[in-house]
Order: structure tokens, then C-alpha cells, then sequence
């Protein structure tokens, strides 16, 4: 699997800064976010560019990469990370063997490590790993003012993100109900994704609503 999960003090963070390609790759555009270098660098992963090729190929296509913060991980190698020179003070990241954590206008520069440490000494669902790498950094002190969106964002097998889960604007604890979401939606997924495959084999998938 590959995945992201983010959180932010604007709206709809997912929507415009997370990316990911079963079997190709996870990419993350942050910062002043150009949403175009997330399926720029998802393409270069495709091609068989390492993490940092393709980050290092965007950044050759764009003129305003000193202002980007792009994050990439692929099916091997190391992740990479680039931050320009124009990104937000209290600007940090941090890497793990099968993870990187970034993050811009943080607390401190703490806090990426935070994340992949919680990531790395997590068990369970690789969503559940995600979250708590999540929660680790806003317990590590987050960022200075409230964050008010969050998203979680799987791919696996099959050409569809198999968790697609986003709270574009929380005043409470956006981090809180994505992980309330996560455990409401996490008994389906492999039934979401059999049911797809198989739909003359589905039975009532049990979901309240349906």
C-alpha cells in the first residue's frame, strides 16, 4: 500500500496536496501548494524515476519550485523531500525507512520526527499507522494556530484509492474526526473493494444508510 495522511490549518487539504497511484507511489504537494507537480511527480515515479528523480524532474518544469515543498515515496529506494528556500518558517522534515513526514509553519522542528516514529512503532491497519504518525505530530506541537482540515488517502491493487476519507473544515479537531471516520469506514473497505470486483456476488454490504 501506499498513502498519505495530512492536516492543515487551511481548507481541504487533501484536495489539493495529497496523491497516490496503486503500485506506483505516494506524493505529497505542500507549502504554497501547485497541485499539477503531484501527477507530474506520480508520472516520473510510473517511468521508474527513484523518489528524488522525480521530484528533481517537477522542479526542472516548473520556475517556482524555491516556493514548493514536495514529498515522494516509490515502490523502492529511499523517499525523498524537497523544500525551497521561500517555504514557511518552521519549515522540517523527516525520514524512516518506508516513510516521510514534512510539514511547513510547524510548532517546531520537532515534529516530523515525531510522526515517524509513531508511524514506525505502530502496528495494525498501514491507515492506522498513518493516523498515528498524525496524531504523534500534533501532539509534538502541530502548528501554531489551529488546524482546521485533514485527509487520509490508501491506494492498493486496484486503480481506485481503496480509503479515501477528508474533513474539509473542522472548527473542533479535524485530526479527531478523521480518525472517527476512519474507524466508521474501515470495516468496509475490503468489502467496498470485493463488491466492486464482484457485484454479482455482493450481499447487503451492511453499511448504515444502504
Amino acid at each position: 500500500m501506499f498513502g498519505i495522511a495530512i492536516a492543515s490549518a487551511s481548507p481541504a487539504v487533501a484536495a489539493h496536496c495529497s496523491h497516490a497511484r496503486a503500485g506506483i507511489g505516494a506524493v505529497a504537494t505542500q507549502n504554497i501548494t501547485d497541485p499539477i507537480l503531484g501527477p507530474r511527480m506520480l508520472d516520473g515515479l510510473r517511468c521508474g524515476a527513484s523518489a528524488a528523480e522525480a521530484i528533481a524532474g517537477v522542479l526542472d518544469s516548473t520556475d517556482h519550485g524555491a516556493y514548493r515543498q514536495l514529498l515522494a515515496i516509490g515502490p523502492v529506494g529511499a523517499p525523498a523531500h524537497h523544500c525551497g528556500a521561500h517555504a514557511s518558517r518552521f519549515s522540517a522534515s523527516a525520514a524512516g525507512q518506508h516513510a516521510m513526514a514534512a510539514g511547513s509553519a510547524l510548532a517546531n522542528r520537532q515534529v516530523p520526527a515525531a510522526m515517524i516514529a509513531a508511524f514506525e512503532a505502530s502496528g495494525g491497519h498501514f491507515a492506522d499507522r498513518l493516523l498515528a504518525g498524525l496524531q504523534a505530530g500534533a501532539a509534538a506541537g502541530g502548528a501554531p494556530t489551529a488546524l482546521h482540515s485533514s485527509g487520509l488517502l490508501v491506494v492498493r491493487e486496484v486503480p481506485w484509492p481503496i480509503i479515501d476519507l477528508r474533513v474539509d473544515w473542522s472548527d473542533a479537531d479535524p485530526i479527531a474526526a478523521l480518525s472517527l471516520l476512519w474507524q466508521l469506514y474501515a470495516p468496509q473497505v475490503e468489502e467496498f473493494v470485493r463488491t466492486a470486483l464482484q457485484p454479482d456476488q455482493a450481499a447487503a454490504t451492511g453499511v448504515p444508510g444502504s
